[in-house]
Formats: C-alpha cells, structure tokens, sequence
C-alpha cells in the first residue's frame, strides 16, 4: 500500500507542536557553574532530556537514560542498529530576541524561540517520525535507537558517555542541519591565542578591559571595552561616524574615571562568520587607531590587522581550500582582556581535509609572532568527516528528499559539526529546507512549522526505508 506521507504526517501538528513547546520552554543551556551529581552539566540540559525522554514513554517507547547527559528512544529488533541523533541542550539566548527566546511565540506560520531550528524543533520532527511507523505498523527489521545528547553545541560530553556505555549504531543521521544532506564535514578546533607579558608604559589611554563572546561557537553580537585616561574631545562623533560606516551601533557610558564603549553587531553560527558582524573585531579596528599602553595597543593590533574581517584566514596565513570540503574558516569569537589578568582570544576555525589543527596552531603563532603570544588547541580537535556520495545510505536519503520534495538531491560539506560525524557512517540530514534562512545561533531563532512538518514525512519514510 502506498503511503501519503505528508498527509500522515500532517495528522500529527496540533499534537507536535504541543510537545515542541514543552522542549523549547526549557532554558537548556549548559551551566556546569550549577551542576549537581545529577545533573552534570547543569539543570536545564538534564530536564530537557527528561521531557524528551517522557514523551517517548508516554506513547510506548523504551527509553534509557544515561547520567542525565544522553538518552535513548528504542523500537524494532534486528542485527544491526539505524541511529537518529539529535541533541536537547541550546546555546545561550544572548541579546537581540525581539521576544522571550524561553516562551515560544507563533506568528506568520514560525515558531520562534531559542533551539527552535537547532535542535530541538528538528529533534521533535524526528521524534513524530518514528512514532509514525509506530503507529501504521510499518515493518522494522532493525533495532532503531534515537539518541539524546546534551552537550553538542559544547564538548560533547553526553554523546561521548553514551558511546562509552551503549552500543554504537552501524549507520545514520542527525537531524541537524539541512536538507538534500550533509555528509561531509569539517574538522573543528578552537585555538587560545594568549598574550604574553609586555612591559608597561605610559600612554595617553590604557585599555582597562575588553570581553566579547558567550561561546566559542557563535559569533559575537556584543563587544564592550573599558578605557582609562583623557579620550579626544572629538571621540565620540568618530566613533558615531565609525558605527555609521560599519552599520553597527555604538554607545559610551562614563564608569568612574574610565568609559565603557559598547559596539553592537550581529550574531552567528561560527560556521559562516560571514552570516554575522563580529563586534569585537569592529571595536577592536576602532580602537586600533589611538594611542594606548603597550598590552593594550597590542591586544588590539593583533585583533585588527590580523582577524577583522577575514573569515578565511588568510591574514593569518592558514587559508586552506580542498576541492571536496571547500575553505577553511575563521571566526574569533571570545575576547577576554584584563590589564591585570587573561589576554586572551579564542578563534573558532572549521578546516577541510588536507590540513590539520596541529599544522592550523603553529602558523598561527607564527604570523602572530612567537614573541607576542602562545597558541594553544583548545580541548579535543575534531578531524574532517566524509561519507561517500556512492554510499547506500547517502543514495537512499537522497532519492527521499527527491520524491517529498520535487527538488534535486546533491552531496553537501558544511563547517558546521553535528554528531552525524560520531561514527563511521553517520551524515546529517535536514531538517533546514534549500534556501531558507540559517538563524541558528542567532537572536530570534525560528524555524517555518511548514518546515517542520515536511521534515516529520521526509524522516518517516527515510526511517522506513532504512530500517525495514
């Protein structure tokens, strides 16, 4: 019998949506700053996947949680295992929403709220999928397992323990990214770049301060710098004709004897720093161009003759092209100066096969100067991920996509990381449609509910496909 997909799975909205806004009222960023024994890495992150959890339980499914970090929903039996991968936690909200990003709002046919499309919008039509074969009976002749991670958008910590403990599934995907597919991926590291002690010396400004960032994978909207001494009688209208020039917006508050300047740009996915406007680096290049005490003025000559604008890396001499994967990227993303503490930034870079981050941290140091600062990898360096466009499962996926959607099916490599790269023949799949808008990680996240239901269909007969 043939099944109408879109029309099964549009019996299933009013239901979804309900459960989509239980997940998204949940605050689950990480917080290990209030993490309990259970609770690891914070509140928010283990009650999102209890409520994930639950509404497998309330509609028969087994499920198994480990440590509050990952989770498991199960159905079908079988030798091999078809995994589904998505994720519960959120980066934080930061500033912008025109909205609460905790209390999802409807309008226009979007659901806005923060993990609206990353991920728990794409989880949920994954979820509904799967209790669709449930509920028409379709045959599975694989033990599906449906895996819950906490921690993607950080170190991974939830899916790590799961694959330390729990079998790991043949083949898969993850719902989160976009469509046709992404089967390849680049490889993730983060990069400390930490000045080192330069002698001090008078100077008409002394940079104080300077912060920017909430995480190493967003690009930052916000940049704030706090300055000591005398500034130019006429520093606010450059800064005012700056901000203009550079369509961000700018503002000085007095703090004591010092001034607090603010820049103000766009966030992003680190991704595709070219998606947003890097405040600090803007700031940084403003800054750049007075006279300040000699950690300061270096501080942000390294900012901005070397990172301002420069999303493939060439100021930094590590630009890199692979004719599969496409360019590196660079995107810095947390700035921490302290005229008594840290001087640090930390640089997001997604990297094509051909390179690698030990060979990214050295030409790093080296075009900065191995006499200014140390180069340090950040945590755990993730390598490049491919999976054949000629593989059965990148085939099947693909002729889905095609026969929902009307649309040509293509291979994809992004710079994003999803845990479609956990295991050997894992990709990403939807549920961002062709040519829509990419808010992830951005203020006013959304994700079109028409989306959403079309990813519940596509998913469904993918699952079908693969697991009968």
């Amino acid at each position: 019998m043939a099944i109408n997909w879109q029309a099964e799975a549009a019996k299933y909205e009013k239901d979804l949506l309900a459960d989509l806004t239980t997940l998204l009222r949940i605050k689950s960023e990480r917080d290990i700053e209030h993490k309990t024994d259970d609770a690891p890495l914070g509140p928010g992150p283990a009650k999102a996947l209890q409520a994930m959890l639950a509404l497998a339980e309330r509609d028969g499914f087994k499920t198994l949680n480990v440590d509050n970090v990952a989770g498991r929903i199960e159905m079908g039996d079988g030798d091999e295992i078809f995994g589904l991968f998505g994720h519960m936690d959120v980066v934080p909200a930061g500033p912008g929403w025109n909205t609460d990003p905790y209390e999802p709002v409807i309008k226009d046919g979007k659901i806005y709220a923060r993990g609206s499309s990353d991920d728990k919008g794409p989880s949920i039509a994954a979820y509904y999928a799967l209790k669709m074969i449930k509920d028409l009976g379709l045959p599975v002749n694989k033990k599906i397992h449906f895996i819950i991670g906490t921690d993607e958008e950080s170190e991974w910590v939830g899916i790590n323990r799961y694959m330390e403990v729990e079998p790991a599934p043949d083949f898969g995907f993850s719902p989160d990214a976009e469509f046709p597919i992404i089967n390849g991926e680049k490889g993730i590291a983060t990069f400390a770049v930490n000045l080192k002690n330069i002698a001090a010396k008078s100077a008409a400004l002394t940079l104080q301060q300077f912060t920017a960032g909430i995480r190493v994978n967003m690009v930052p909207q916000s940049a704030t710098a706090v300055i000591g001494g005398q500034l130019p009688a006429d520093f606010d209208a450059q800064l005012q004709d700056f901000a203009k020039a550079n369509h961000v917006t700018a503002t000085t508050e007095a703090k004591g004897n010092a001034t607090e300047l603010t820049l103000v740009g766009k966030g992003a996915h680190a991704q595709e720093p070219k998606a947003g406007v890097n405040a600090a680096t803007y700031l940084a290049t403003f800054l750049n161009t007075f006279d300040f005490d000699p950690a300061g003025k270096t501080y942000l000559h390294l900012i901005a003759d070397f990172m301002h604008e420069d999303s493939r890396g060439h100021k930094l001499q590590i630009n890199y092209t692979d004719k599969v994967m496409g360019e590196l990227t660079a995107s810095p993303d947390m700035f921490d100066f302290n005229q008594d503490g840290n001087k640090q930034i930390m640089i997001n870079i997604r990297y094509p096969q051909g390179t690698d981050a030990s060979q990214i941290r050295d030409q790093i140091e080296s075009t900065l100067g191995e006499d200014l600062v140390d180069v340090t990898i950040n945590g755990h360096a993730q390598g490049p991920h491919y999976v054949s466009g000629d593989d059965p499962l990148v085939q099947t996926l693909l002729g889905v996509f095609e026969r929902q959607t009307g649309l040509k099916g293509h291979e994809q490599v992004i710079g994003g990381g999803t845990y479609g790269r956990i295991i050997e023949r894992g990709v990403a799949f939807g549920a961002q449609m062709p040519d829509q808008e990419n808010v992830m990680h951005q203020a006013n996240e959304y994700m079109p509910i028409k989306d959403i239901m079309a990813a519940v269909a596509i998913y469904a007969e993918a699952i079908s496909e693969l697991a009968k």
